[in-house]
């Protein structure tokens, strides 16, 4: 399977060395941001409700990209081969992954959703393999089953209160929060948008941001935020930051990188999660979480090396 440049032409079977590195700065700036976000929307929901919330993040986010094209000049409008695109990545990665976790985080902690969330391998490896005929290394494959062990384990169902019908929801939620996701990664790895995943991403915002604030307002009522210190500085973070900056990274890594390997090194997250939600909301940090990190270190360590 030959791979894509960032301008889109095909260059062999083997994604150039310069292309790789750049993809994985990316990719790990996106992490720590990505992951220190979840603590973030946790704090910022004692603040404002989830829709609200997240109709807030991509409106703010995409307004920042808006700007930031007009005034350097490189604003253009969508081509008709980015429909899909502005589909995919605007209705599932943005709009359904996160409505469904920033209603789930009222139920579930902070480090436990963005590891159930991120739990991305188990949808995306087989298909890649099977559908789109990637090539799974034995590194490779050690390592997506290492990142998968460490999620299996911290997602032990003894662990869930299946009488508490909320936390139930909340679980399957993010589950199917990982499923968009997944759906996102292969699309964007497998098929070519005519602009760049940095043109299309205000567009895309816009996308999810619309339908967001109509379904904030039908079904939380008016904008439900305060005027605290403490959300401002959430939705500062939450938007420009973790939002406008972070999906333009992933996605253009993601156009460097294989599959297998994005899905496995997105695991990073909630590694990033995990640890700041332990470090600033105090939540507790046990043995089978501290050995599920390791996994999951060892699993993205061999996967992108």
């Amino acid at each position: 399977m030959s791979d894509i440049s960032p301008a889109g032409t095909r260059v062999g079977n083997a994604t150039a060395p310069s292309s790789r590195y750049s993809g994985a700065l990316l990719l790990g700036a996106a992490i720590v941001l990505w992951g220190a976000n979840w603590p973030a929307m946790k704090l910022g929901l004692s603040h404002i409700t989830p829709l609200w919330l997240s109709a807030v993040r991509f409106a703010s986010g995409g307004l920042c990209l808006f700007v930031l094209q007009a005034f350097t000049g490189s604003l253009r409008l969508p081509k008709r081969q980015d429909l899909p695109f502005l589909g995919s990545v605007g209705l599932l990665q943005m709009l359904a992954f996160t409505a469904m976790s920033a209603l789930a985080l009222h139920h579930v902690g902070a480090g436990r959703s963005a590891v159930l969330a991120y739990t991305t391998p188990i949808w995306v490896t087989p298909v890649a393999v099977v559908a789109f005929r990637e090539h799974l290394s034995p590194r490779k494959a050690l390592g997506t089953a290492l990142g998968l062990a460490g999620v299996l384990l911290l997602f032990n169902p003894l662990d869930v209160n299946w009488q508490d019908h909320q936390a139930v929801v909340a679980n399957v939620m993010l589950l199917g929060a990982s499923l968009c996701w997944a759906v996102c990664i292969l699309h964007l790895r497998h098929f070519r948008s005519a602009s760049s995943a940095y043109a299309l991403a205000p567009w895309q915002m816009l996308v999810a941001a619309v339908p967001l604030i109509v379904l904030a307002r039908a079904l939380e009522g008016p904008y439900t935020g305060d005027s605290t210190i403490s959300l401002t500085s959430s939705l500062i973070y939450i938007g420009p930051v973790a939002t406008a900056f972070c999906f333009c990274a992933v996605n253009a890594a993601n156009t460097r990188m294989s599959s297998t390997s994005m899905a496995t090194a997105m695991l990073g997250v909630p590694i990033v999660g995990l640890i700041t939600s332990v470090l600033f909301l105090h939540e507790h940090l046990t043995t089978g979480l501290a050995l599920s990190v390791v996994l999951i270190v060892a699993g993205i360590t061999l996967s992108i090396a």
